[in-house]
């Protein structure tokens, strides 16, 4: 039985980890590079391991210390069980090692357990539901053909819509202004941008937007209206699949909330905690007895 237990969280904008003691008392926290196994398994686990290295350095241990170590890991990804493997045999050294998805562990954490749905709203989207040991889960497939409201969606689009304006295809405003001049300043370093992007260099962007439709920006406003109504649709999936309360998570969580239909007020519920306290809630369910 391990002595410690951490919990991670590898997502498409950064990897975090959270070490306790068994007690339940916080060690130490660290924090690493975007960590979508799916997308980049290696860079996930380097992410990953660079966490860990920053939350162990803080509780003052060591690389000795792994082997009392029961960790749980929750990626983007892991829903594909190959992914999900080999991530688990990467060369952490812990006690225990399992990998869940990243939306396993912020529901665990959100709802400490209990029954209910989950909206991550970050880099990308995903709704995830538990009803007894029934699971749901909606989105989540990449920026691409699914995620619909997330940064990195929201993003793409608000760079598009700077190249319209640029070219005189749609109307111009101050955020496609401040979007074309952060991406270069011209149609070709724009355009060199799209072509090597990931989903969090485009999730960088969707600050810039959100900010600009608080100030009234019509292009911008008109972004955030189009994302709102596809996040409010993942909601709705996941009412109709019995889901009686649903808890909305991730660096977007704040900014949509208040933009969302009255009839969604009596459905949404505060998390609990976070998706790393739901990691490590999972850790010590696996080794309790």
């Amino acid at each position: 039985m391990g002595r410690f237990f951490l919990g991670m969280d590898g997502g498409g904008s950064s990897a975090r980890a959270r070490l306790a003691d068994y007690s339940g008392h916080w060690l130490g926290e660290g924090v690493g590079g975007p960590a979508n196994a799916g997308n980049d398994l290696e860079g996930a686990a380097a992410a990953l391991e660079a966490a860990t290295n920053m939350a162990l350095s803080v509780a003052g241990l060591s690389r000795h210390d792994r082997a009392d170590i029961v960790a749980v890991i929750g990626a983007a990804g892991a829903g594909d069980p190959k992914v999900a493997a080999k991530l688990a045999a990467a060369p952490f050294g812990f006690r225990d090692l399992r990998v869940v998805t990243d939306a396993e562990i912020a529901l665990e954490g959100a709802l400490a357990g209990g029954d209910g749905g989950i909206l991550i709203i970050g880099t990308g989207s995903q709704g995830y539901g538990r009803v007894g040991e029934r699971r749901f889960r909606v989105g989540g497939w990449g920026p691409s053909l699914s995620d619909g409201g997330s940064g990195a969606v929201i993003g793409r689009r608000a760079a598009r819509r700077a190249l319209e304006a640029h070219e005189g295809l749609a109307a111009s405003s101050p955020m496609t202004a401040a979007i074309f001049e952060r991406l270069g300043g011209s149609a070709a370093t724009l355009s060199a941008f799209g072509k090597t992007a990931r989903p969090a260099d485009w999730a960088a962007l969707a600050p810039v937007v959100f900010s600009h439709a608080e100030a009234d920006d019509p292009v911008a406003k008109a972004i955030v209206m189009a994302g709102t109504a596809e996040i409010e649709a993942l909601i709705g999936r996941l009412v109709t699949e019995g889901i009686g309360r649903v808890a909305l998570m991730g660096g977007l969580a704040a900014s949509y909330r208040p933009r969302l239909g009255h009839r969604f007020a009596g459905l949404l519920a505060d998390p609990v905690g976070d998706a790393l306290d739901g990691a490590l809630s999972l850790a010590r369910k696996d080794v309790a007895p």
